[in-house]
């Protein structure tokens, strides 16, 4: 599966990498919200959580499905105005005033995406008219809690009012958190846009979306951008924009907007542990299959010690060579074994490098 972007016509001018505080506010708080997410941000979750005034926490846990389940388009605001091409902006404040120009009909849908709905990327009727669609994001939110189904019943009946909530929310936030984590990597982030910029303008933008991640690639025709991820989705930038946008706190996240309507965002994280090569969505679930199957367990167990050849697999296991060579194939398929020539002998052995990284694979594989 994968979030693909028809990108045919667009001109290079219309292409943009810039930071975005709203965004990255965004992002402190679902690692706040879940820390297990971002191991790397471990130090930081507790030093703010212990100072965090406990109203703004109670405060935290009313709206927190905005950043939890899933990262709201609200924190990217600019991709929904007129014109698809507003571009983020310097201060969290300018960026709330963006946020404020969204229609109530933009913000409520937005704000009421609970779950990774499959008519995200297509027209439909929006929630504040729709009686269907009023039920059911009352149902969605109900099974998060009384706590935000009485906040989706408030927000669908006065927008203004909960808008006005979640922006003094935000900025509180900002005063007791973010404004520090942004003065520390506003500057990075800055220098990283410049970097990918550059690369656009010097070597194209397939040098520049490999530099974002070896999961965004651009086709032979250079008309379409396919994200490897384990959602599916499609939208275009036809009469808009592309719009990438770094954040430090995202690994693993890689994040797409795909809103009908909206300009397509790229939400990266810049400065991540991620491999020169991860392994693609497919590659991943080529090695889980791989190693589900028991008598290939058995024979990563022999091949994990010592290099074997087919031969002396067949006898170990007491099954023919030919059996054992169709094990052999689907675990070199997967990646998982190494192959060398000892004379006339062929021997086989467990990478056990691939298989110590398929935890972290894996995981970064389903939060990507």
């Amino acid at each position: 599966m994968s979030v693909q972007i028809d990108i045919a016509g667009l001109r290079p001018e219309r292409i943009a990498v810039v930071p975005s505080p709203l965004a990255e506010l965004g992002m402190a708080l679902h690692a706040l919200s879940e820390p297990g997410h971002h191991p790397g941000l471990q130090g930081w979750v507790t030093g703010v959580t212990a100072r965090l005034d406990p109203h703004l926490a109670d405060r935290m846990c009313e709206a927190e499905f905005l950043w939890r389940t899933t990262f709201s388009d609200l924190f990217l605001p600019y991709a929904g105005l007129p014109g698809r091409d507003t571009l983020p902006t310097p201060t969290l404040a300018e960026e709330l005033d963006l946020l404020d120009k969204l229609t109530d009909e933009q913000f409520t849908d937005a704000a009421l995406e609970f779950t990774c709905a499959p008519d995200y990327d297509q027209p439909g009727p929006a929630v504040l008219t729709d009686p269907a669609q009023r039920r059911r994001a009352l149902e969605l939110a109900a099974t998060r809690g009384p706590r935000q189904a009485r906040f989706a019943e408030r927000l669908l009946d006065d927008p203004p009012r909960v808008r006005g909530w979640i922006r003094q929310f935000l900025e509180d936030c900002d005063e007791a958190f973010l404004a520090d984590v942004w003065a520390r990597v506003r500057h990075p982030l800055a220098a990283d846009a410049r970097h990918k910029t550059d690369l656009l303008r010097h070597k194209g933008l397939a040098e520049a979306l490999a530099s974002v991640s070896s999961a965004v690639t651009l086709d032979e025709s250079g008309a379409r951008i396919t994200v490897d991820k384990l959602v599916g989705g499609r939208t275009s930038t036809a009469d808009g924009g592309l719009l990438l946008v770094p954040t430090s706190l995202g690994w693993p996240h890689l994040l797409v907007l795909h809103r009908h309507g909206w300009q397509p965002v790229l939400h990266y994280p810049v400065g991540s542990p991620e491999l020169a090569a991860p392994p693609s969505v497919e590659q991943l679930t080529l090695r889980m299959t791989a190693l589900s199957h028991p008598v290939r367990m058995r024979i990563c167990r022999l091949l994990a010690r010592s290099a074997y050849s087919t031969t002396e697999l067949a006898q170990v296991h007491g099954i023919t060579a030919p059996e054992i060579s169709r094990h052999l194939g689907v675990l070199k398929k997967a990646g998982l074994i190494t192959t060398r020539r000892r004379g006339r002998y062929v021997l086989h052995q467990l990478d056990v490098t691939v298989v110590a990284r398929l935890g972290s694979d894996f995981l970064e594989g389903i939060l990507r």
